[in-house]
């Protein structure tokens, strides 16, 4: 029996269970926000004040796709996982096989229930042999603390102790060059190292949520401020913007990549049976390693390929016409309902109407023609019903050859 030497003081779990007491907290950037928010367009994010925009929301997209932009990632929930046994814990509670992760490497992963259903979806870094950074959209520190029974690792949140911010664009490289970091263009896809900083360092993965040439930088809150200044300065002559969600919401849906309790209902939150959704009905059947040995939720997952009882299916969609049709519902031979679009945008880069969808099988999966989509579109003051013709098609619905290119591009 492995020594167990797990963080689960009553304040750990009441902090756990209890966060949405708390008002919203300021970004340790919030300084550097406020100045820019022109728009004033503010949502709760994890219980943090975060911008759906600052200035324009499709001028912050287009600085994405064709310059350079930065945004806030600061509150994304982070776990930090260390000692002897995280690797053999994380390989317990994710899908993955962790053990082929490598330092200086980070990984998109999921984890479950053991009824095999998804609570949440993330990145891991691992940052040394034993340190782990488990990045997600949920809280999970009760649900941690409990998986980690029986293993030697220590499991703590810094939230709010690590400051993130998302670099994301072609100019990227370019711009974290002048900016200093020597060595950047080391980095490959899905790599990370430790750069100096001020009196400390920063973490610099070539990661992001925009399926475009990007980096992800991690820094202690006290040099949060420096760091931005570094960056601001370096970008002022190569058109570095600040952006707020509605942008990365659009870049994030032509990558094809999924959200939380947008595109699928996490088992926590999900009010009936019926929400819950397991890996392969959201395509990250992908993770799934059967091989790797025991898993939260493995039996559930395995056998529910075995007797193909897997009801739903996450798919991408091209539709006819430029009307987003976001929310809208899908049929079969304009007569079945059959699912629902959870995302969807007229994308300037591919030049369609795409969406993410929510099928029921086998609608979606063996069965993919004639769908359509009913949307509402607002003509002189009406609403007018609209049914437009729908087609399966792969994600990403772009694809950038410049994300992973080596060494990246230079401006």
């Amino acid at each position: 029996m492995e020594n167990i030497n797990v963080i689960s003081s009553i304040s750990d779990r009441i902090a756990a269970q209890s966060h949405f007491r708390t008002l919203r907290l300021p970004s340790p950037f919030q300084p550097r926000i406020e100045v820019l928010a022109k728009t004033e367009d503010w949502y709760d994010w994890a219980g943090y004040k975060a911008p759906n925009s600052l200035w324009d929301s499709e001028l912050e997209y287009f600085a994405i796709r064709s310059q350079s932009a930065l945004f806030d990632i600061s509150p994304m929930v982070k776990y930090r996982i260390d000692g002897p046994s995280a690797e053999a814990c994380l390989n317990r509670i994710t899908l993955r096989n962790v053990a082929k992760l490598k330092p200086g490497r980070v990984h998109y992963t999921a984890w479950c229930d053991d009824e095999g259903h998804v609570l949440d979806d993330g990145t891991l870094f691992r940052l040394t042999e034993q340190k782990f950074r488990l990045c997600c959209q949920e809280r999970h520190l009760a649900w941690l603390l409990d998986s980690a029974c029986g293993f030697d690792v220590r499991i703590k949140e810094e939230t709010e102790a690590i400051a993130g911010l998302a670099l994301q664009g072609p100019i990227s490289f370019a711009l974290l060059r002048d900016a200093g970091f020597a060595g950047i263009e080391k980095l490959q896809l899905f790599d990370l190292a430790d750069f100096p900083h001020e009196n400390g360092a920063v973490t610099i993965s070539r990661t992001g949520f925009t399926g475009d040439l990007g980096y992800e930088l991690f820094v202690e809150t006290k040099l949060a401020l420096s760091l931005w200044d570094r960056l601001w300065q370096a970008g002022e002559h190569r058109g570095l913007r600040a952006i707020g969600y509605h942008a990365l919401n659009r870049a994030r849906l032509e990558a094809g990549l999924i959200v939380a309790n947008a595109d699928f209902s996490t088992a926590e939150h999900a009010l009936r049976a019926d929400r819950a959704r397991m890996p392969d009905e959201i395509g990250l059947g992908f993770m799934v390693n059967e091989n790797k040995g025991h898993f939260n939720g493995r039996h559930a997952i395995l056998e529910a390929r075995q007797n193909k009882s897997l009801r739903h299916i996450l798919i991408g969609l091209e539709i006819e016409g430029n009307i987003p049709a976001e929310h809208a519902i899908v049929y079969h031979q304009k007569k079945r309902e059959v699912g629902l679009v959870s995302a969807a945008i007229w994308s300037p880069m591919a030049k369609r109407n795409i969406a993410i969808a929510s099928l029921s099988r086998p609608f979606g999966d063996t069965t993919t023609d004639d769908l359509w989509v009913e949307i509402y579109a607002m003509r002189e003051l009406k609403y007018e019903r609209l049914m437009k013709r729908a087609k399966v098609v792969p994600r990403p619905f772009i694809k950038l050859d410049r994300r992973s290119a080596n060494p990246p591009a230079d401006f």
